[in-house]
């Protein structure tokens, strides 16, 4: 049996909460990836639908392939290097997502944190981004599509035996 390489940590915030962080580094230049995580049109090749006002301050609606649907809110974009938004904005299930873009060379890094997660379900969703980023991965190299369910399925052991619930 091979062991699965996870792409990040989990962390508990307190007794109900917690956050995770995912990382990789992908075979092209920072505004390339920029707009791929960015653009509706990118973004619905690899990780889910989004419509609606993506400027800071501006209201969307989403519908990712991991099923999540629902509202968000832009918080701060700082192109090329920084995007923050709420999801679930202005409830009590609001999470917030950033992600950051650094060149590496050639190549860029990127790092997404998601914070506000029941600490009971934060492994489901570790495996999840791991997946998404897999599947952007996949995307930026041109490989095709991932199958995110069975991705996401194969993940969720290693994440849940390293979360902190």
């Amino acid at each position: 049996m091979t062991e699965t390489k996870i792409l990040g940590s989990l962390w508990r915030i307190d007794d109900n909460v917690g956050g995770l962080r995912v990382e990789d580094v992908y075979d092209t230049d920072i505004d390339d990836l920029w707009n791929a995580v960015t653009t509706p049109d990118r973004l619905a090749r690899w990780m889910g639908e989004v419509t609606g006002d993506l400027q800071v301050g501006g209201t969307f609606q989403a519908s990712f392939r991991s099923t999540w649907t629902g509202p968000g809110r832009v918080e701060v974009c700082e192109a090329p290097h920084r995007l923050l938004v709420a999801l679930e904005p202005d409830t009590e299930d609001r999470t917030e997502i950033e992600a950051w873009l650094t060149t590496e060379g050639d190549k860029t890094r990127l790092v997404v944190e998601e914070r506000g997660l029941p600490i009971e379900h934060v492994h489901f969703h570790g495996a999840g981004w791991q997946a998404h980023l897999e599947d952007l991965t996949n995307y930026v190299s041109a490989c095709g599509d991932g199958d995110w369910r069975t991705r996401w399925t194969a993940l969720t052991p290693a994440w849940e035996a390293i979360s902190p619930a």
